[in-house]
């Protein structure tokens, strides 16, 4: 089992920034590729980033690539989600994943791939 805990949303103006961070337990995260989905009100969970076990490669969703990193520490058994440049469109709970049965270097954007789910951070954007 793995337990993974978000934190660091809040409300933040358009154009500013916040990092999210999402600590796991029960099992060391160096194997497994991690992604950050959301869900913005009213509408479908969907893929925002995702990383590979040892961080050499990422993929983000058209809307928030420039925006947004993805990072990890294996030592600190973290995942994190930088996210700048920050629009109102933005506002949703977001979620970390872990993957835990892909190959390496395998990233997947269908969050049918990931096994393992915190229980979310709620982020809002004010215009």
């Amino acid at each position: 089992q793995v337990q993974l805990v978000e934190s660091g949303g809040g409300l933040v103006r358009a154009g500013g920034s916040l990092r999210l961070s999402c600590a796991a337990s029960g099992r060391r995260l160096s194997s497994y590729a991690m992604g950050w989905f959301r869900r913005a009100p009213g509408k479908e969970r969907e893929f925002v980033a995702a990383i590979t076990y040892n961080g050499a490669y990422t993929y983000y969703t058209d809307s928030v690539r420039g925006r947004f990193t993805i990072s990890r520490d294996n030592v600190k058994n973290m995942v994190y989600l930088q996210m700048s440049e920050m629009k109102p469109e933005d506002t949703a709970f977001y979620y970390c994943a872990a993957d835990i049965n892909s190959a390496a270097n395998a990233l997947h954007t269908n969050s049918a791939a990931y096994d393992f789910w915190g229980q979310g951070t709620q982020v809002t954007v004010s215009s």
